[in-house]
């Protein structure tokens, strides 16, 4: 029993990853950033927690008992098993990654730029992100302080302050956790591709309530410029995008802005409910 409860939830994750990553491409054109933020945050998050949640309820279940009429055995508890050894070990992995990332930008000098404190990398090439988890903290290069007017600047910095406020590098950490822990699965890459883009969306969207859109646009043609390869990514809240289609995508949305609607994540996280579904069979296991 405990092998068809995995052969199931990973032919449904394929299954529900394949058709929810088409009824996104359908919708793209009808709605709204904010609704293609939440769409692609429900398809993408659905598969993996499904597969956790399966996995976790077999590995409570233990290898020995029987499940309704089922004799349930070592072999579907091993693959369980192995999943959710995985699953923290990548975990582990990444904090460690990210927690050294952090030890090395407190290594480089702070300096006050426009009023915001931010650590100073010794980098030609204009940069700004935040990084850290939680409660993130500002790094700039000195090129980002030769490259652009004191406007510009601004605009940035402001940008920089929607990721702080969204707490964008502390919910990018558990979402890039659970895409290598499942890359595998169909159009990860292009699900993590669109929730990078629809973040910066949701960043310039923000900023641009307290900058000139103009300034901004003129910010981001500037800025195209790959994170410090001694900072791992997945601590980080970089203002690119690296390709220039989702570049274009970002400018013709500050050219034209549509209303600022922050989403309401009911349907989203109602959605993800369903992936706790396997945990409900542990009652049934004697």
């Amino acid at each position: 029993m405990h092998l068809l409860m995995i052969l199931s939830a990973l032919s449904l994750a394929w299954l529900c990853r394949t058709c929810g990553y088409h009824w996104l491409e359908s919708k793209r054109a009808q709605w709204t950033w904010a609704q293609r933020w939440q769409g692609s945050l429900l398809v993408f998050l659905w598969s993996p927690l499904l597969l956790l949640m399966t996995a976790i309820a077999v590995l409570w279940m233990g290898p020995q008992g029987q499940m309704v009429w089922v004799q349930e055995g070592w072999w579907s508890y091993s693959l369980a098993a192995s999943f959710v050894g995985m699953a923290a070990g990548l975990n582990l992995k990444l904090l460690v990654e990210g927690w050294a990332s952090l030890q090395r930008m407190h290594t480089c000098p702070q300096t006050n730029i426009q009023g915001h404190w931010a650590y100073q990398l010794d980098y030609a090439v204009p940069y700004a992100a935040q990084m850290g988890f939680w409660r993130s903290e500002l790094v700039i290069t000195k090129g980002l302080m030769h490259s652009l007017s004191a406007e510009q600047l601004s605009a940035v910095l402001v940008h920089e302050q929607a990721h702080q406020q969204y707490r964008d590098t502390f919910w990018f950490f558990w979402w890039g956790w659970l895409r290598r822990l499942t890359v595998w699965l169909p159009y990860s890459t292009e699900l993590w591709q669109e929730l990078l883009l629809l973040r910066e969306l949701r960043a310039d969207q923000w900023a641009a309530q307290q900058v000139d859109p103009l300034v901004l646009a003129e910010s981001l043609l500037l800025m195209v410029n790959p994170y410090p390869p001694e900072f791992t990514e997945n601590i980080c809240a970089a203002m690119q995008t690296a390709t220039h289609h989702r570049l274009s995508e970002r400018i013709d949305a500050l050219l034209a802005p549509e209303e600022m609607v922050l989403p309401s994540y009911s349907w989203t996280w109602s959605g993800l409910l369903v992936t706790a579904t396997p945990l409900l069979t542990i009652p049934f296991h004697y």
